[in-house]
């Protein structure tokens, strides 16, 4: 008994005061710890016949779970509690179950019946928690049971219940997807509930199981749009979600016959008398015209979705928010969708994960509906703080908003940018502004010398970038930029990035007969350096001799066939390839083809200038708000939006029949009393009175009581939007005085109901879906045909007049629907010279940055093989490419590089017999007939070294002697990566536990703790791929070896106080340790030499 204390004080389950507690980090995995004790007290507690100690045993345990900390040993002791009788103790017991099920499930089956049990009791938490559990447990042989449980909890007295019932849908349906139609008929009868604490998970659950079942919908969409104020904002997204596909099915798009309803209302206007004249003939051929003529007319149940969604641009949420506006962008007509600019601009006042969400839809939206976000353009603006992904998609949206009226203002941001440290920010800014040029033609030439003087600049990298988008601006209209080609020409010699020069060499050769003087000059400087440059500039040079050798031929022929034949024997194949395709088709020959004939006419053909477009340009086919769009990926589960129908589907499929017995409520009773009244007073307006002529008072007056009714709306946002809404009403035209007094009588009304009856109508599902549909009834289809040309008519004068008054907002102010004027601009001969002397400066900060380190892609340097002395003029060197190779999966790639420095060719090379240890095996490489003095080459052998760094013995054999080598691997070349997600990580690492981890400390100083710095040491030690994690301070790794394919696991946490701890996870347990011990050798190395002497 006296060895438990000390085998306790070994493994430091009980540390002591300031001694370091292993094992219960969740980060270093609590449940590698051997300390299989430190739970006795708590399995003590719960054994224990008091309630009270049961209570603060399962009060800790959950706190446990809260930290993140591993209490799964404690199942077997908690799960014999789940009968206790005591409440408290059965909620905190049901509260563990619902975590760890899952994982015990053999265990969890053994308490079923008391699951069973805890269905029928009448506590309502106990009956969720019993049903929440027994879906947790993942066992097919449960399947009949979880059914029963929840066809039972859907006709659940109490809310939470069913709710639950909605919940667990999905569980079952994904453990067994053959009780499909079983759970589409809970699936029906929960839809029909009235509460909103079922709705949002009801949809939810019709979306995860049938989302193709539209007409389960059709019942209860009037329901769902009345509840959708009330319901939770977890329920508030997926429902909009749901609805937006659901409307894009049963109504008619807003937009296709807008232009057309113009057409119709001028001709109704200026035809009448004509009509007259003409006599009944006329009719006749009216009345064959009028189907294919046929004005718009929007669906009320379409009205009522987007009326009911406008108050939830104001939550709090920003999902529900973000949701709402890409309902009235998918589904709004054109002039009502510039009310959700100032919702989303507010959105960009918070946190960057959600700015970045955000900026991604307004870019999509900037591009087809760009007058919405205009007068918002100073809310783009870029501040110094906002991360590099945030500037990016803000200068996408001021790209997009840029016209030619705000385009002084917008350079003018963009010359300020160019002096930024952000390097990716500037090169995006730079392309900005070619955009720009290429978009707005009178800025062309303004924008085109901004970019030519950045070419002086010091920063490499802000010249290539400019390089690269002068290339494009030229190709608009060369003939009239013959200096700027000679200006680039002369930069060949400083630029060394890729890009840049393969640019220049383009354009020198594109048009060449501008520069004839300077292109050969060109030409000859490449030849020299062309073994040195980068296989994108290779090409390039090719082409360029091509096309000076057509051109030019006397100057640049043996150019041409000099750079030709160092092609021809270059490393890679695209140029080998070119080469011998260009000399074919531009030397002439005996046996050259047809197409040789042609050869100016190819190479030499116009090319159409490049398209600057935005990379959001295609991506509204993507539901804005969705993953997918994003990803710019269709991700797994996205449903796309459907296209709006040709023709409208029946509208009937909506309307729900009222039970008698509601009718003679006294509620009802009221409201036919009041019916008369309403009726008369529209008959008095006139038929201006319609579901579009105006949605602003419209929705104030219909919304209003549901938004007063809701606990969370009233703030100083709608406050404003009511004032603002007050002042739009009073610079209507006097021609609708008549409209306005019905409104007024119709509001003086309904303030005489008592508020409690006002409050209860928004709960009570009948009497809102039947107010809705009298409401919608009330206008006839032919007096919103008539009224639609007029309200738009309307609509006009009114914006003019608001304009002087606008002025004074700013614009953070953010007005709900009329936005402020644009600032009036200079005329365009002023805008021309002050761009000119905006970008006179661009130029940036002479500061140097520190170049950005770039993780590894292949493995250890090249290693010597046999020395050029014993090897008597033969030199091989070898390296792991860590490459596949294509003979045997299982086999390390082994480049060999063979150099002959001797006076003589060496024949025959290759691999004589091998003498080799047990498991090892190697692929030769085919026989080398003959390597001429000075010559190298590089051959590909395949070596499995069965998962050992023991040595591949053999011999390297010529026509006259032969050489002894080995080649021994290090433990990180025996692996290939693999990619996992973070959850797939932890559940194989703690598979591998007890002698299957290996951890080793190490310390890193605190002036060593970077990302790239990290990731690449341990890449270029060992073939792993990184695994994304969730922490800032741990990075896993992970890879497969090659032979055996077992998994090994790498994970450094990189703590900012105290010694890094790395654990390796594997198997193979000698691999495991040498990898670790390599990786900490690389790591500690590397960071001492760091270290100031």
């Amino acid at each position: 008994m006296s060895a438990a204390p000390a085998y306790n004080e070994d493994k430091g389950g009980s540390a002591g005061p300031g001694e370091p507690e292993y094992g219960h980090d969740p980060a270093s995995g609590g449940i590698f710890s051997s300390d299989y004790k430190r739970h006795d007290d708590l399995k003590a507690m719960l054994d224990t016949n008091k309630d009270s100690l049961k209570l603060e045993a399962m009060k800790r345990i959950v706190a446990m779970i809260a930290r993140g900390k591993n209490a799964s040993d404690l199942f077997p002791a908690v799960v014999k509690n789940v009968a206790c009788k005591n409440i408290e103790v059965k909620k905190l017991v049901y509260v563990y179950l619902v975590r760890y099920a899952e994982e015990q499930q053999d265990l969890a089956l053994l308490s079923i019946s008391t699951f069973q049990r805890g269905l029928k009791d009448p506590n309502q938490l106990i009956r969720a928690s019993a049903l929440r559990v027994l879906s947790s447990i993942r066992v097919p042989i449960i399947v009949p049971i979880m059914m029963l449980a929840i066809k039972e909890a859907a006709s659940d007295m109490s809310p939470y219940v069913r709710k639950t019932a909605a919940h667990a849908i999905p569980k079952l349906y994904s453990l067994d997807s053959d009780q499909k139609d079983q759970l589409i008929e809970v699936i029906e009868k929960l839809l029909a509930d009235k509460t909103t604490l079922v709705a949002g998970s009801v949809v939810m659950a019709f979306e995860e199981v049938c989302p193709e079942r539209i007409d389960l919908i059709h019942k209860n969409y009037r329901k769902l749009c009345n509840l959708l104020i009330d319901v939770e904002e977890w329920g508030q997204v997926v429902i909009i979600s749901m609805l937006t596909r659901y409307a894009r099915t049963q109504f008619l798009s807003p937009t296709q016959n807008e232009s057309l309803l113009e057409e119709n209302s001028e001709k109704a206007f200026y035809g009448s008398e004509e009509d007259e004249a003409k006599g009944p003939g006329s009719e006749e051929a009216a009345s064959t015209a009028l189907p294919t003529r046929k004005p718009y007319v929007m669906d009320p149940d379409h009205r009522l979705l987007l009326r009911n969604t406008k108050p939830l641009l104001q939550s709090r949420s920003a999902a529900v928010v973000m949701a709402v506006a890409q309902l009235y962008f998918h589904l709004a007509p054109k002039a009502e969708v510039g009310v959700i600019a100032k919702a989303l601009v507010r959105l960009l006042r918070s946190h960057s994960e959600v700015q970045y969400v955000v900026l991604q839809n307004v870019a999509t939206m900037s591009i087809k509906r760009r007058g919405m976000f205009e007068p918002y353009l100073k809310s783009f603006y870029i501040r110094s703080t906002d991360p590099t992904q945030i500037k990016i998609l803000k200068l996408e949206v001021l790209t997009n908003l840029a016209n030619e009226t705000n385009i002084p203002t917008v350079l003018r941001e963009f010359q300020t940018y160019i002096r930024s440290m952000d390097k990716d920010f500037v090169a995006a800014t730079i392309q900005a502004i070619g955009r720009c040029a290429t978009n707005i033609g009178r800025v062309r030439d303004t924008c085109l010398n901004g970019l030519v003087q950045l070419l002086s600049n010091r920063d490499e990298l802000v010249v290539a970038e400019s390089v690269v988008v002068i290339k494009k601006l030229l190709q608009m209209q060369p003939a009239q930029h013959g200096e700027i080609i000679k200006h680039l020409a002369k930069l060949t010699d400083n630029i060394q990035v890729p890009m840049a020069r393969a640019s220049i060499l383009w354009l020198i050769g594109e048009y060449c007969e501008h520069v004839p003087r300077i292109a050969p000059d060109v030409l000859r400087k490449m030849a020299k350096s062309f073994t040195a440059e980068e296989d994108i500039v290779k090409l390039q040079v090719i082409n360029l001799a091509a096309k000076l050798y057509l051109t030019n031929s006397k100057q640049t022929k043996l150019l041409t066939q000099y750079v030709l034949s160092l092609a021809k024997y270059d490393q890679n194949y695209d140029i080998r390839d070119r080469a011998r395709f260009t000399r074919q088709l531009i030397v002439p020959s005996e046996q050259g083809g047809a197409l040789s004939r042609h050869a100016k006419k190819l190479f030499l053909a116009p090319k159409p200038a490049p398209v600057l477009e935005s990379s959001f340009k295609d991506r509204d086919h993507f539901q804005l708000g969705s993953l997918s769009h994003l990803l710019n990926a269709k991700a797994t589960g996205y449903q796309e939006l459907p296209d709006w129908p040709e023709e409208a589907p029946d509208p009937s499929v909506r309307n729900v029949e009222v039970p008698e017995w509601t009718k003679c409520s006294n509620r009802e009773k009221r409201k036919e009393k009041e019916k008369p009244f309403y009726s008369d007073s529209e008959g008095e307006s006139g038929p201006t009175e319609s579901a579009d002529s105006d949605p602003e008072s419209e929705s104030e007056s219909e919304s209003k009581s549901s938004s007063e009714s809701s606990s969370g709306e009233s703030s100083s946002d709608s406050d404003n939007e009511d004032q603002e809404e007050d002042e739009e009403k009073g610079r209507s035209s006097e021609s609708e005085q008549s409209e306005e007094e019905g409104k007024k009588k119709k509001m003086k009304k309904r303030k005489k109901v008592p508020e409690g009856q006002e409050g209860g109508s928004s709960s009570d599902e009948g009497s809102d879906s039947s107010s809705s549909s009298s409401e919608s009834e009330m206008t006839s289809e032919t007096e919103e045909e008539q009224v639609e040309p007029a309200s738009w008519r309307k609509k006009t004068p009114p914006s003019s007049k608001s304009a002087p008054a606008a002025k004074e907002v700013s614009l953070l102010d953010l007005e709900d629907f009329t936005p402020p004027s644009v600032q009036p601009v200079s005329p365009p001969t002023v805008v021309s010279t002050s761009l000119a002397a905006d970008l006179e400066g661009l130029t940036l900060t002479d500061s140097p940055l520190v170049p950005s380190l770039l993780s590894p892609v292949s493995g250890a340097g090249r290693q010597e093989l046999l020395h050029r002395v014993a090897g008597e003029g033969l030199a091989v060197d070898y390296t792991f490419s860590r490459q596949p190779f294509s003979g045997d999966p299982h086999m390390v790639s082994v480049h060999i590089h063979f150099s002959n420095s001797s006076d003589t060719p060496i024949k025959g090379l290759h691999v004589g017999t091998p003498k080799l240890p047990p498991g090892i095996s190697i692929q030769e490489f085919p026989e080398i007939e003959s390597l001429a003095p000075g010559e190298s080459t590089t051959v590909v052998m395949g070596i499995n070294f069965c998962d050992s760094t023991q040595a591949a013995n053999f011999q390297l054999c010529t026509q006259t002697r032969q050489f002894y080598v080995s080649i021994q691997p290090p433990v990180g070349e025996l692996m290939a990566p693999v990619f996992l997600s973070e959850n797939e990580f932890k559940k194989e690492q703690a598979k591998l536990t007890g002698m299957n981890e290996i951890t080793e400390k190490l310390t890193l100083p605190d002036t060593c703790r970077s990302d790239h710095v990290v990731v690449q040491k341990v890449t270029a030690t060992a073939n792993l791929g990184r695994v994304p994690c969730g922490t800032s301070d741990e990075y896993r790794f992970a890879g497969r070896t090659l032979t055996s394919g077992s998994l090994v696991l790498l994970t450094l946490d990189a703590r900012p106080t105290g010694a890094a701890q790395l654990t390796v996870n594997s198997e193979k347990m000698v691999i495991g340790t040498m990898l670790a011990k390599d990786v900490v050798q690389a790591l500690t190395q590397w960071y001492q030499g760091l270290r100031p002497v």
